[in-house]
């Protein structure tokens, strides 16, 4: 079923009424494995929070002048609520190496914290509570595209996005970060 899921997902595209040309969907899944071991699609800095082997898949849809991010979970820590964002940087073997999250309008000071800018209209944030048995779904769609190159993966957060001024867009460690080409 997996496999059918993903030929089908892969094989779907937006057509853009402006443009007339497809904007294919982005569609990246796999399993997390222990950071510092090579490069994976998905790695994982926290194993009891998001254990080797739980699955992980992201979709982007872009359409015109908006994009769709979907994040699915199978088989991470139960019961519990995450933070999740797009980053600009590609997953490394540690947890900083993702860059902060992607902004359509940039914060000039950075680490940004300011409502302003660190807003769930601005950036891309995929919040999510686990199930019993620790899957989950999250999606969101945001009214811009991404700019190319510099959208590269979602990280998994400790907790909740905070949404306080000088604590916007904070949701705590890294816990993991998978890699995503966003169009």
């Amino acid at each position: 079923m997996a496999v059918l899921v993903s030929v089908l997902a892969a094989a779907m595209a937006v057509v853009s009424p402006m443009t007339g040309a497809a904007d294919p969907e982005v569609f990246v899944g796999g399993q997390f494995r222990a950071a510092g071991g090579g490069a994976h699609q998905a790695v994982t800095f926290d194993a009891k929070a998001i254990p080797s082997g739980s699955r992980v898949t992201v979709v982007e849809s872009p359409g015109a002048g908006a994009t769709r991010v979907e994040l699915r979970l199978d088989g991470v820590q139960p019961n519990r609520t995450f933070g999740a964002h797009v980053h600009t940087q590609p997953c490394g073997s540690t947890p900083d190496a993702s860059g902060p999250h992607y902004q359509n309008v940039k914060d000039p000071q950075q680490p940004s914290t300011d409502p302003a800018y660190a807003n769930p209209l601005n950036e891309v944030w995929l919040d999510f509570t686990t199930d019993a048995r620790g899957d989950a779904h999250s999606s969101t769609t945001v009214a811009w595209r991404f700019r190319p190159g510099e959208a590269r993966s979602v990280v998994i957060h400790d907790h909740a996005t905070d949404t306080t001024p000088g604590h916007a867009g904070t949701a705590g460690a890294r816990l993991a970060c998978v890699n995503v080409p966003f169009s």
